[in-house]
């Protein structure tokens, strides 16, 4: 009974509340302190950065509209190599859902997200291993491949 019900409070058609998780992964150095978290519907959170990145690219199931509240960060996209950086700023960044990048934390920094619905699926590469995996959602593997 107990697995059901923690089953169902992770599930994508679940809300939740005053939520804290690791956003990107438990390696990503990225916590996220969400208002709401509902995955069909919205998501809106902060989220705080670790300086530095973890290695691996990736896109996103969702679009999001970011606000840069304080630090400083590099988006690195894959495979240009093109760098963005921002700050503080009244001027929000967008992140489609193609956008295969990563963030990395000059200094620790605070972001305010507003992210959309999310999809099912989203991918990752992972450099030092040359592949490039499918995951779903609690970051659960769906396919891989090599590049």
């Amino acid at each position: 009974m107990l697995k059901k019900l923690i089953g169902l409070y992770y599930h994508k058609y679940t809300p939740r509340f005053l939520y804290k998780k690791c956003d990107g992964g438990k390696e990503s150095g990225v916590t996220g302190y969400f208002l709401i978290e509902w995955k069909m519907v919205c998501s809106i959170g902060i989220l705080h950065f670790k300086e530095g990145s973890r290695e691996a690219y990736h896109n996103h199931a969702f679009n999001a509209v970011t606000w840069w509240l304080m630090g400083d960060v590099v988006e690195e996209h894959h495979p240009s190599g093109d760098h963005k950086y921002f700050k503080q700023s009244f001027i929000p960044k967008i992140t489609n859902r193609n956008c295969f990048h990563k963030v990395i934390a000059r200094k620790e920094s605070y972001a305010l997200t507003f992210r959309g619905p999310w999809l099912d699926t989203w991918l990752e590469y992972r450099p030092s291993l040359n592949k490039e995996v499918m995951l779903t959602h609690g970051r659960k593997l769906v396919e891989t491949s090599s590049v």
